[in-house]
């Protein structure tokens, strides 16, 4: 028995724009006359162009996969997922299906209005090709999980849009289908019932086996919940693979974000007005080699050499470590070498901070570095973002996922101490 539920085989998308000429009229009788005569006009003058919204996708999804795709603003994700929920034909290349595909695409979808909300969880059953019985058994679980039971005999073009999310979503995820397509319409959700829906989907993939689909601009969400994903970049697929390789590249490519081990003075002769310079930032492991890539159990450095130009000087250095959606993971000054309360001589220094293992979850992490004057919390210099790194999980067995490989979210990963006892 095949293992592949969806194969995409060199999947294009073409539209026609037509772009209305525009004859600009010199004065007003000549505008109206235009109009009129573009009512009897059985020729319009048009500009058409063919704009390919995606060009040679190809890929295979297996049964079980949670596939993230994601991708900046008309890059055709949306057009993909219609594609693969059969609402829109691909100009060319072939699609195989193995299992029944549910989707959820937008607010309202596959619901018609002036049904309520009890007849079009029926109406969606039936078009998925069950019987009465079988969504008779998921009707109380579908309510439930809705939280509309006040409102499910009212017709559903009275819902709020967060309502019709609400009953879409937990008929498209009760009603047994094998491959499960979600677009951004979660976000019209509120956080708890986006955070729930997560949840249905991640255990729908973990203990039922279905495919997920899922588009978001959440890089945070689609790392939580998906094992591989797709990266799309105006039309074309540039990324197919583990998911946090590609939201990797994604990042990369679309916030500045990259590994980026040293930062050094672009010119080590100018002088500012500051009276302390940095040097040099560097990011390395315990032989004290540049790396852009660490295992999560190891140790990382990051080491600054600066200048003091002025006697007598008493302040701190301090690193901000930021993760690729920009939250703050934690900062942290030197509190602790003799030189925290003492005045430095004019000089060069070298200071290095250790990070301990299992501390950082997996990802990209970006270093900011500053020097702060202690008496008045003077910045002397401060680089955003001097160096970064990323933090992999190669499951071991002696890091806090363990063997499991499902997503595992947060901005830290601490390895814990455990004890447990039969009583």
């Amino acid at each position: 028995m095949s293992e592949i539920a969806i194969s995409v085989s060199d999947v294009s998308k073409k539209y026609i724009i037509s772009h209305q000429q525009d004859n600009k009229a010199d004065s007003l009788i000549e505008a109206f006359a235009g109009g009129v005569r573009g009512l009897f006009s059985a020729r319009q003058k048009q500009n058409k162009e063919d704009f390919w919204a995606l060009t040679e996708i190809t890929f295979e999804i297996n049964k079980g996969d949670r596939i993230g795709i994601i991708g900046r603003n008309g890059a055709g994700k949306s057009t993909l997922l219609k594609i693969l929920s059969r609402i829109v034909k691909p100009t060319t290349g072939r699609i195989e299906f193995e299992g029944r595909v549910a989707s959820l695409l937008e607010v309202g979808t596959g619901f018609h209005g002036d049904l309520t909300g009890r007849e079009n969880i029926y109406l969606n059953g039936s078009i998925l090709g069950m019987t009465k019985r079988e969504i008779d058994a998921k009707f109380d679980e579908i309510v439930a999980f809705s939280e509309i039971e006040t409102f499910l005999d009212t017709p559903v073009k009275k819902y709020s849009s967060g309502m019709y999310v609400r009953l879409a979503f937990a008929v498209a995820a009760h009603l047994e289908p094998e491959i499960l397509i979600v677009d951004e319409v979660l976000a019209v959700g509120d956080s708890a019932f986006q955070k729930k829906c997560l949840g249905k989907m991640e255990d729908a993939s973990q203990k039922d086996g279905k495919t997920i689909l899922f588009v978001s601009h959440s890089i945070e969400t689609v790392l939580r919940l998906c094992n591989k994903g797709i990266l799309l970049e105006k039309g074309r697929m540039k990324a197919f693979g583990p998911m946090n390789e590609v939201a990797k590249v994604y990042l990369s490519t679309n916030t500045g974000f990259s590994s980026k081990r040293t930062w050094e003075r672009k010119d080590p002769g100018h002088r500012h007005n500051k009276a302390v310079q940095l040097i040099s930032v560097v990011v390395h492991d315990e032989d004290a080699v540049n790396r852009e890539e660490f295992d999560i159990t190891k140790p990382i450095g990051i080491t600054t050499e600066y200048e003091v130009m002025d006697d007598n000087l008493i302040f701190t250095h301090s690193y901000n470590f930021h993760n690729e959606e920009g939250l703050n993971i934690f900062n942290t000054h030197d509190t602790v070498s003799d030189y925290r309360k003492k005045p430095r001589e004019k000089g060069i220094y070298r200071a290095t901070m250790w990070i301990e293992p299992n501390l950082l979850a997996e990802g990209l992490v970006t270093v900011g570095v500053a020097a702060i004057r202690i008496q008045t919390n003077e910045l002397y210099f401060h680089e955003l973002s001097a160096v970064s790194f990323t933090v992999r999980d190669y499951m071991k067995g002696n890091s806090a996922r363990g063997e499991y490989t499902l997503g595992f979210p947060g901005i830290v990963r601490p390895l814990c101490k455990w004890q447990t006892i039969k009583l």
